[in-house]
């Protein structure tokens, strides 16, 4: 057994210890979820409903099957010794928080200094929807993304900052629609007072909404 194989260790970190359910176990499920909420999973209208919903969450929950830290591998010297910030701001992302399993939709913000070579932008975009089709907490997620970089990269400092809407708090519970969770996470040299002010001033967000 390879232990640092990637689908292992999101197994790990995920509590899958058992096989994976077969299609037609998550499909029962399904099923058994429309009956739970009082209509019939046999009428027309939802005979494909469980097949529907089974090849959602394959997609919804691609993250599992990717390893974020294999899409920054590569990287570029070429860049003729640049070394100040580069920042990818309004990454859109979808996540589904792991209390009720209700969409969680917002951007994220990425910066970091490169030292002696830098990443593909599409790369940091790729890792933080790779993080993001898990089953999540804001907080956790945005951890995720900043320590990936900094391990990965091995950058001056990394800046990581998630701006969600919560389905769980507007579509339930208190019901307050439009309602947004910001969070940061900054590492290195993005710590300092002087380089945070400059990356939260490039991504629109004044320093009275991140502390």
């Amino acid at each position: 057994m390879n232990i640092h194989d990637p689908k292992i260790k999101t197994e790990r970190e995920s509590g899958l210890t058992g096989h994976k359910p077969t299609r037609q176990q998550a499909e029962d499920a399904v099923r058994t979820l429309l009956r739970w909420a009082g209509d019939d999973p046999e009428r027309e209208g939802l005979l494909d409903t469980p097949g529907r919903v089974v090849r959602a969450y394959s997609d919804w929950f691609r993250g599992y099957e990717e390893d974020p830290e294999a899409m920054l591998q590569r990287t570029f010297e070429e860049v003729e010794g640049y070394d100040e910030m580069v920042v990818l701001r309004d990454i859109r992302f979808e996540s589904y928080c792991e209390h009720h399993m209700a969409p969680i939709i917002g951007k994220a913000h990425v910066g970091y200094i490169p030292t002696d070579r830098v990443v593909g932008i599409s790369k940091l975009a790729r890792v933080v929807d790779a993080f993001a089709k898990r089953l999540q907490v804001q907080e956790k997620m945005n951890a995720q993304i900043a320590n990936t970089l900094m391990e990965v990269l091995k950058p001056q400092g990394v800046a990581v900052v998630l701006e969600g809407e919560h389905h769980c708090m507007s579509t339930r519970g208190v019901h307050k629609p439009g309602v947004s969770m910001v969070t940061s996470t900054m590492l290195g040299a993005f710590r300092e007072a002087e380089t945070r002010r400059e990356f939260l001033s490039i991504i629109g967000n004044p320093t009275n909404r991140v502390g």
